[in-house]
């Protein structure tokens, strides 16, 4: 466990990084992200040595956070909206990932246990979602939760030449209603 003071240093750089990325793309200059987090740039590669650490660094946060807010919408609201809202966190979290795609299937080793990592945090935490909509009668049973990420990250990615984000919104929401068809009554 690093020391307090680079424990907010690390979580300076996440959060900046994250900033940078999403406004920039994954290729925005070191200096900027260090200047966001109030660092310097000897501390960014301190932590993060290599660019792809530091992008697999931001990818496994945004996975934790996407994963403790299906808990956290689990406890607070109803079973579909639940669903609904989780759905809408990773749109959003898809939609701001400008070219960690591509830099995802490079064949960097610092990217090589990120999809493991995701499925096997993100889909349990979305299939109790799913199996608590189901439960309640909202929608059908027997969705595949992996199928289901995957299905809405297809659908956040902008059409060429396009940088309508609230088509992706749209496009997720048709996509739930339609798990709805088919759903059994609540027991």
């Amino acid at each position: 466990m690093p020391r307090a003071d680079a424990q907010r240093n690390i979580d300076a750089l996440l959060a900046a990084a994250k900033e940078e990325f999403a406004e920039h793309g994954v290729e925005v200059g070191v200096r900027s992200i260090a200047a966001r987090a109030g660092v310097g740039t000897a501390t960014l590669y301190r932590h993060f040595p290599l660019r792809s650490d530091l992008i697999a660094g931001v990818f496994r946060r945004e996975i934790d956070d996407v994963t403790a807010q299906a808990a956290r919408l689990a406890e607070s609201h109803e079973p579909f909206e639940a669903l609904a809202l989780w759905a809408q966190r990773y749109t959003e979290f898809v939609a701001t990932k400008h070219g960690l795609g591509s830099a995802l299937r490079s064949g960097e080793p610092a990217y090589s246990g990120l999809r493991d990592y995701f499925e096997s945090n993100a889909g349990p935490a979305l299939g109790h979602l799913l199996d608590a909509a189901a439960k309640a009668g909202a929608i059908r049973g027997g969705i595949d939760p992996i199928e289901l990420i995957g299905a809405i990250a297809n659908l956040s990615v902008p059409p060429p030449g396009s940088a309508d984000t609230s088509r992706a919104s749209r496009m997720v929401g048709l996509l739930l209603d339609g798990l709805r068809y088919g759903a059994a009554p609540a027991a």
